[in-house]
């Protein structure tokens, strides 16, 4: 069985077994009443080797919003795009060259809203590993490549707290060489982890 079809089994039943995922951990733990949200995607790239990896980002310090962090190549979903599967493959064109026509698309995972007003749908895709990708000035700042295993192992992400307008707000983070890898990014990866099969969400 290719990596796809091992990706695609998993994600169908982890889909069949019903959405376990309660409304707090598909949304930024800052959003306490109804807002608008605009549609956007981000690309989970998994590279097909024997051990696959997993493609982020860095954002560029310069950006107005989230410098510097960790993210999946993504945006908002175009008036042009033809759905988020197309607007993700666009963003990661966009960002590290990675060509659209080399994602073997697997689904969608669990929606992710943001307090800054986005509904993120994580698109999953196989890409060949060794791609010549390529950071976009001014919006990406480097990329690289993790082990999957290590991305949605639940012993490798911790929950942590902070405070916020006066009460503790939770978030994840993995730590994985130098990189920080927190926020939305962690949620993602956090949700798709159990959505796989990795944990259980009474587990985190």
């Amino acid at each position: 069985m290719t990596l796809a079809d091992r990706l695609r089994t998993q994600l169908a039943a982890g889909h069949a077994q019903g959405n376990y995922l309660t409304p707090q951990e598909t949304r930024d733990p800052r959003i306490d009443k109804d807002i608008s949200l605009a549609p956007a995607a981000v690309l989970v790239a998994i590279t097909d080797r024997p051990e696959p990896g997993l493609i982020l980002t860095q954002r560029s310090a310069a950006l107005r919003k989230h410098p510097g962090q960790i993210a999946f190549p993504g945006g908002r979903v175009d008036q042009a795009d033809a759905g988020e599967i197309a607007a993700a493959l666009r963003e990661a064109e966009e960002e590290i060259a990675l060509p659209r026509d080399a994602v073997d698309v697997i689904g969608i995972s669990d929606r992710y809203h943001t307090f800054t007003g986005f509904d993120i749908v994580p698109v999953l895709g196989v890409v060949p590993p060794d791609l010549p990708l390529v950071a976009q000035p001014g919006e990406v700042e480097s990329w690289f490549e993790l082990p999957l295993s290590f991305a949605l192992a639940p012993d490798n992400r911790v929950r942590k707290s902070v405070d916020f307008q006066g009460s503790a707000r939770h978030y994840y983070e993995i730590l994985w060489q130098d990189r920080r890898i927190w926020g939305i990014t962690a949620a993602i990866l956090a949700n798709l982890s159990r959505r796989l099969g990795y944990d259980r969400a009474d587990a985190a």
